[in-house]
């Protein structure tokens, strides 16, 4: 028998594994991008619990750039709501500059608040 063939109805090569063949198959090479946050708690979540959408990433190639994306909106949507949650509360360098536990512990309130709500809207989603 053969260790390699190839079967044209499909385009697929078959390695000869004891007493059967098995396809030949491989990942599509993908682009290396920066691992973040935000990343790295959407993949986990989609390995868990969405496991037919991360396969079909997976073996597609196109599991990187799609969590590249999510890595980066999540990243614009945090900074913005940031933003805004202390524009709208009154959080400035002035307060900074006269008590400064306090402009920490509405800060750190406001971070905790926009990450929920980033949580929410795109990496368990």
């Amino acid at each position: 028998m053969e260790k390699y063939i190839f079967d044209k109805s499909n385009g697929l090569w078959y390695e000869l594994q004891g007493d059967y063949y098995i396809p030949c198959l491989t990942v599509p090479a993908q682009e290396e991008k920066p691992i973040g946050i935000w990343r790295r708690r959407h993949l986990r979540y989609t390995r868990a619990e969405r496991k037919a959408l991360y396969t079909e990433l997976l073996t597609s190639g196109r599991l990187n750039a799609y969590l590249s994306d999510i890595n980066e909106h999540a990243k614009e949507q945090m900074l913005l709501l940031t933003q805004e949650m202390a524009e709208r509360e009154g959080v400035t360098e002035q307060l900074k500059a006269q008590d400064q536990m306090l402009w920490v512990q509405r800060m750190n309130n406001i971070r905790d608040r926009a990450m929920e709500i980033v949580d929410h809207d795109l990496i368990y989603a």
